[in-house]
C-alpha cells in the first residue's frame, strides 16, 4: 500500500488508457488529494448496464489520508461518479459555481446532499489542503468554467489542464490569456498533466464563434422545421444555438431534461443571460415550419433521449419530409450503430441530415497539436505527463512534447504510481485500479460473477430444468423444461422433447447425492443443446421431492 513520503506522487485510478472516468490522485507528505471523480458509459460488453464507475478500493483503504476532491469542470467523465462514490469517501468537494450547481443537483437527486460537503470556490479562486494549494485557472472548453489547476506542493508545481482548448472568441467565460499562462511558466512548473484526446489532430480545434457562422449559413437556407442536436453539457453550444435562432428569425424550443437542467444551472450562476425565450412543444408544432428551431438531446443515439423519440414518433415534436436535423457534435467511437439507427429512421421520413462532414456545425473542446505546442511554450514544464486518452493518445503526446523541447516525459496507465519528485519521473509501484458497474441501483465489480453470468446468458441463452422425484429418487412425471435465447426457432418442440428425454435418462437408475444428480442432469441437457445448436447455454436444474 503506497503512502507518500517526502515526495510528490501521481496515481490515476481512471482516465489513463481510456477516454472517460477521470480520477487522479496526487500525494505528498503522507496525504492524498483527488482531482475529478468521473464515470464512463457502458458498451455492449456490459449487457443491461448504462454506467461504469471507477474502482476506488485503493483510496477507500486510505481515506484517512485523503484531504478532499477538487473538480475541474462539470462533464460527466469528471463529476459523474460523485453521487455514487463521494459519500463513502467522506471528504469535502471543491468546485467553481457552475460545476457546483450541477453537482448539487446530482446529490439532491440521490438524497445525499446532507452527507457530502460541497464547497463553492470563486472563479480563479484557491483552495488549501494540507501540503497542497490549488488555484483555479480558467481555460476554454465546451462547458462553462472549464478549469486547469495550478497545484503548488513542497516538491514543485503541477499544471493540471483538465479538458481544454484555445478559443480566441469564446462565447461563455473568459479564459486565461497567453500572458497569464506565460507568467505561470515563469514561476517554474515541474510537470504538465495534460489532456491527450486530440493529439493526432494537426489543426487547432477552432472557435465557437465560427460554429455560429456555420450554423447561421446552414439554417438560413432551410425552409422547413430545424432540429439541432448536441451534448446537453455543451452550454457554449447551447448559447450559440440561442444566438443562431435569433439570427435566423426562429423561435426556440428545447427537448430533453438534461438540457433543461443545464440551462437552469447556467442561468442561476450568471450564464445564458441573453438566451431567447423558450416555447413549449405544442406552440412549436403550431408555428409555421420555417419559424421554429428545436434543440434536442440524443445525438449519440441514446435510445431514451429526445431525438430517438422524435425519430420513432413517440415524442410531441414531429418531423416530416423537408425538415432538417443538424448533428452539432462529434460522433463518439462505438456509437455508430445507435446513431445510424436513428438516422435511418429520419431518412425514412424524408428528413434532411447535416453533420460536421457536410458543414462547419461543430468544433471540439479539446486541443489539437498547434494548441498543445503553444501550451508547452507558455508553461515550459520539466515533465510532460499525458492523461485523458487511450494509450496511443498518451504515447503520442509524450513524443510530441519531447519534440517540442519538454525535457522529460512519462506514459502511465491506471494504477501506476509515478514519483514526480525528487528524481522523477519514475514508476515506483502499482496499485489496484479497475471498473465497477452501476446495475440498476446496485454497484458491482465490472468483471464479477453477475456480469460474467449475464454475458454467458446473453451469448448462449438459458435453459431451466425442473425434475420431480419421489422419496426413493425415482422420476415422477416428465421433466419440465423452459428455454430462453436458444436458437432452435421452428424446431423448438423437437428440441424440448430431446432435452426432456436427456434429463429423464440422467435420473433413471441414478442414486447419486442431490448435488451430483443435479450436475448429471445439467450436463446431459447441455450436451443436447450443444448437439442441436453448437452453443453451451447456462442450464439451471431444480429438483422437487414429491
Amino acid at each position: 500500500m503506497t503512502i507518500p513520503g517526502k515526495e510528490l506522487l501521481f496515481l490515476a485510478l481512471g482516465g489513463s488508457g481510456e477516454i472517460g472516468m477521470n480520477v487522479n490522485l496526487y500525494g505528498c507528505d503522507g496525504k492524498w488529494v483527488m482531482v475529478d471523480l468521473g464515470l464512463t458509459f457502458a458498451d455492449p460488453a456490459y449487457p443491461g448496464v448504462d454506467l461504469i464507475l471507477p474502482d476506488l478500493e485503493f483510496i477507500e483503504r486510505n481515506r484517512d489520508k485523503l484531504l478532499g476532491i477538487v473538480l475541474t469542470h462539470g462533464h460527466e467523465d469528471h463529476i459523474g461518479a460523485i453521487p455514487y462514490l463521494a459519500a463513502d469517501l467522506g471528504v469535502p468537494l471543491y468546485a467553481t459555481p457552475f460545476t457546483a450547481g450541477l453537482i448539487r443537483g446530482k446529490l439532491d437527486e440521490e438524497g445525499i446532499a446532507s452527507q457530502v460537503k460541497l464547497n463553492v470556490v470563486e472563479r480563479g479562486g484557491s483552495v488549501n489542503l494540507g501540503p497542497f494549494n490549488f488555484t483555479y485557472v480558467p481555460l476554454a472548453h465546451s462547458i462553462p468554467e472549464g478549469n486547469a489547476l495550478l497545484i503548488e506542493t513542497p516538491y514543485g508545481k503541477i499544471f493540471h489542464t483538465g479538458d481544454w482548448k484555445l478559443d480566441e472568441e469564446p462565447l461563455l467565460g473568459t479564459p486565461a490569456t497567453a500572458e497569464e499562462l506565460t507568467a505561470i511558466g515563469d514561476e517554474g512548473v515541474l510537470a504538465l498533466v495534460c489532456d491527450s484526446t486530440n493529439v493526432f489532430n494537426d489543426a487547432a480545434s477552432g472557435s465557437e464563434a465560427a460554429v455560429r457562422e456555420g450554423l447561421d449559413g446552414v439554417i438560413k437556407a432551410v425552409e422547413g422545421r430545424v432540429l439541432v442536436t448536441t451534448f446537453a453539457s455543451n452550454a457554449a453550444r447551447v448559447q450559440t444555438l440561442g444566438q443562431v435562432a435569433r439570427d435566423c428569425g426562429r423561435q426556440l424550443c428545447v427537448a430533453g431534461r438534461s438540457l433543461d437542467r443545464i440551462i437552469k444551472v447556467a442561468k442561476s450562476v450568471g450564464y445564458l443571460a441573453d438566451f431567447p425565450p423558450i416555447i413549449d412543444f405544442d406552440a412549436a408544432m403550431k408555428l409555421p415550419a420555417h419559424e421554429v428551431m428545436i434543440i434536442a438531446t440524443g445525438g449519440q443515439g441514446e435510445a431514451r433521449a429526445a431525438l430517438s423519440r422524435v425519430a420513432f414518433d413517440s415524442h410531441p415534436i414531429k418531423l416530416s419530409e423537408g425538415d432538417t436535423v443538424i448533428f452539432s457534435s462529434k460522433q463518439i467511437p462505438g456509437n455508430e450503430m445507435a446513431i445510424g439507427r436513428i438516422q435511418n429512421a429520419l431518412a425514412a421520413k424524408g428528413v434532411i441530415m447535416i453533420t460536421d462532414r457536410q458543414a462547419h456545425v461543430h468544433v471540439s473542446g479539446h486541443p489539437g497539436r498547434p494548441e498543445l505546442a503553444l501550451m508547452y511554450k507558455w508553461i515550459r514544464p520539466e515533465i510532460i505527463l499525458p492523461v485523458h486518452g487511450e494509450m496511443r493518445h498518451m504515447a503520442e503526446q509524450e513524443r510530441f512534447a519531447l519534440s517540442q523541447g519538454v525535457p522529460r516525459g512519462i506514459v502511465q496507465a491506471n494504477g501506476a504510481v509515478i514519483r514526480l519528485a525528487p528524481e522523477g519521473p519514475k514508476k515506483i509501484g502499482t496499485e489496484r485500479s479497475g471498473r465497477l458497474i452501476l446495475d440498476g441501483d446496485v454497484i458491482l465489480p465490472a468483471d464479477g460473477s453477475t456480469m460474467n453470468e449475464r454475458r454467458r446468458i446473453s451469448a448462449n441463452g438459458v435453459i431451466a430444468v425442473t425434475v420431480a422425484l419421489d422419496q426413493n429418487r425415482r422420476l415422477r412425471g416428465e421433466p419440465a423444461i423452459s428455454i430462453q435465447g436458444i436458437p432452435v426457432e421452428e424446431d423448438r418442440e423437437d428440441f424440448l422433447d430431446d432435452a426432456r428425454d436427456a434429463a429423464a435418462s440422467a435420473v433413471r437408475g441414478n442414486k447419486k447425492e442431490e448435488a451430483a444428480l443435479r450436475e448429471a442432469i445439467r450436463l446431459s441437457v447441455r450436451r443436447v443443446a450443444t448437439t442441436w445448436t453448437g452453443k453451451k447455454p447456462v442450464v439451471e436444474v431444480a429438483l422437487i421431492e414429491v
